[in-house]
């Protein structure tokens, strides 16, 4: 049986396999797995996606799902508490934005806004579908990236500048950045 031909980038490791054959791409509309999804990209600020993937059940489960109505009720007891665990990414700085970043989400709730719209007005409601034959034909930010960066700053979100936002934005398929010759192209396109 013939292999799958794949984005170079998740290797033959098993899991970052599933990850992309599963997950990268998929459009993700609804506003609290979005946010975990963001959170989760600040996470990888300076680390490969692998380190985050092999922590992120983990960090799910030390940090209440990512759930922003829960994660707004954290102090710095929880956050000192979760730094002792090596099970996760020990940043404080990232914990603590990842804190205020969901405090910033129950404020733009507050208001009426959704978060889902809000991130996806970046790209017009609808996935971008890119039509890239190489790996070295992917940016690692686009102007949508930084629209998105400048307005989730102005709201005050923390560790979302346009790189983590052009990740960001990747993985839950707001941008179809799979190479053509990928077989999950067609098959995120579709969902779109």
């Amino acid at each position: 049986m013939n292999e799958l031909e794949r984005c170079p980038w998740c290797g033959t490791d098993p899991q970052y396999v599933a990850y992309h054959d599963e997950e990268w791409g998929v459009p993700v509309r609804e506003g609290t797995a979005l946010f975990a999804k963001l959170i989760l990209d600040t996470f990888q600020s300076g680390l490969s996606w692998l380190v985050v993937l092999r922590k992120r059940q983990a960090i799910l489960e030390l940090m209440d799902d990512l759930d922003p109505y829960r994660l707004a009720g954290w102090d710095s007891s929880r956050i000192e508490q979760l730094l002792g665990d090596d099970r996760v990414i020990r940043n404080r700085a990232k914990i603590k934005a990842a804190v205020s970043n969901a405090r910033c989400y129950l404020e733009l709730e507050q208001t009426g806004a959704s978060f889902s719209d809000l991130l996806w007005a970046h790209v017009g409601g609808q996935p971008i579908i890119n039509a890239r034959n190489r790996m070295s034909d992917i940016v690692d930010r686009t102007p949508e990236s930084e629209s998105m960066a400048r307005e989730l700053k102005a709201l005050g979100f923390k560790w979302t500048g346009p790189v983590v936002c052009y990740a960001f934005m990747q993985a839950v398929g707001m941008v179809n950045d799979h190479l053509v010759s990928c077989h999950r192209y067609t098959a995120c396109r579709e969902l779109s």
